[in-house]
């Protein structure tokens, strides 16, 4: 493990890490820290809580977002691999 500080919504947080994480970590906080500072200019909030608590909503439907693509993908592979595994089991059946 190695420690490191981040710094999100001028907040310092030390933190322990596994190795090969902190490039991981340090871009992630950099993300948020320009999503609370997008919040902060186009919208009247003034409680850095409630800029985390949309910084958070955001990013839980972008993940939410990817997931359910994901599982989209999968099911429509899958689908596809049934009817190639069909096809060819016909084709062999000649």
């Amino acid at each position: 493990m190695q420690k490191i500080k981040l710094t999100i919504a001028d907040r310092v947080y030390p933190l322990n890490v596994p190795e090969g994480e902190e490039a991981i970590l340090r871009e992630a906080a950099k993300s948020i820290n320009a999503m609370v500072e997008h919040f902060e200019k186009n919208y009247a909030v003034k409680d850095k809580q409630d800029v985390l608590a949309m910084c958070a909503l955001q990013v839980a439907v972008q993940a939410s977002k990817e997931s359910s693509g994901t599982a989209k993908d999968s099911a429509e592979i899958q689908k596809k691999v049934l009817l190639l595994s069909k096809y060819l089991a016909e084709q062999l059946a000649r």
